[in-house]
């Protein structure tokens, strides 16, 4: 009696992808001499985490491009981007979401030269918040300098700081409720009544370095100068992509996070930066900001 064949592992089917010779064609065609290093660096990733054996091969190949193309190493110890695995209840599979993490969006902001402090996140514990004005939202905080007896204090809320060479500078603050609820709002997952789901969700992981990277993402997207890096960057955060690294599906998401209008006027506002700084003609992109 012949031997009943064995079912194809996680890893055997992602290294039968990846080792496809359309796929070999496909990233050498894509990353050049990249390519090698790139493969070699992704195999040994999903070969040390099981969670991502269970993922669609290709969108794990193309966010690790992605991350390529923004040029921020795919290791969880330095933070600064992700592939994530997410279940698809609908297409009943696993699905690799890309994830720029809280230091990446800071990395990337450094790399436009356009700040003077870089942009900077932190949690606010009790009694730090002084005021808020209803009508400017501006703040007035007054941070305990003794992390001991600080971090005793419940967190009330998480904000965020940068500013510009020019001078111009945001603060943008969320209280813990408001940052509850936007958790809810834009992850599936988060709010999910399956509990398995919904312990899964990297907001339930990690509810605090989610805050702090919203908080930071949103300060970027609605007051800063964006460049086409970062705008790329939000762009791709938490997606996944099937075809191509410019294809994108927000699979936890299902509505738009950011106000697209809002950041071209901002882009806008900034056109003319380099010329401010460097006293050269700039010429003005018309990139528009597609947020997500």
């Amino acid at each position: 009696m012949a031997e009943e064949k064995k079912q194809e592992t996680g890893l055997q089917k992602f290294n039968r992808a990846i080792t496809n010779p359309k796929t070999q064609e496909y990233l050498t065609s894509v990353l050049g001499e990249r390519k090698g290093s790139f493969v070699n660096n992704l195999t040994a990733l999903v070969a040390n985490n099981s969670t991502l054996q269970a993922c669609e091969p290709y969108t794990i190949m193309f966010a690790a491009m992605k991350a390529t193309a923004l040029n921020m190493p795919l290791d969880n110890s330095l933070g600064f981007a992700y592939v994530i695995p997410y279940k698809d209840n609908k297409r009943k599979v696993t699905l690799a979401q890309f994830q720029i993490g809280y230091k990446g969006y800071k990395q990337l902001a450094l790399r436009t030269n356009q700040f003077a402090v870089i942009p900077n996140a932190t949690d606010v514990r009790e009694g730090e918040l002084v005021s808020r004005s209803r009508l400017t939202g501006e703040c007035v905080f007054r941070f305990i300098d003794n992390d001991e007896e600080r971090n005793k204090l419940p967190i009330i809320g998480y904000c965020s700081y940068f500013r510009l060479l020019n001078g111009a500078s945001s603060t943008y603050y969320m209280t813990k409720e408001e940052m509850e609820n936007h958790a809810k709002r834009y992850s599936q997952s988060y709010r999910s009544s399956n509990e398995y789901v919904r312990k899964m969700s990297p907001w339930t992981q990690d509810f605090n370095s989610m805050a702090l990277k919203t908080v930071l993402k949103l300060n970027l997207s609605k007051n800063a100068p964006l460049s086409i890096e970062i705008l790329d960057a939000i762009n791709a955060d938490q997606a996944v992509m099937f075809k191509s690294d410019k294809e994108y599906e927000y699979v936890d998401n299902e509505e738009s996070m950011y106000d697209a209008q809002k950041a071209m006027e901002v882009a806008e506002q900034f056109a003319d930066f380099d010329e401010i700084v460097n006293g050269e003609e700039s010429e003005k992109d018309d990139n528009t900001a597609s947020d997500k």
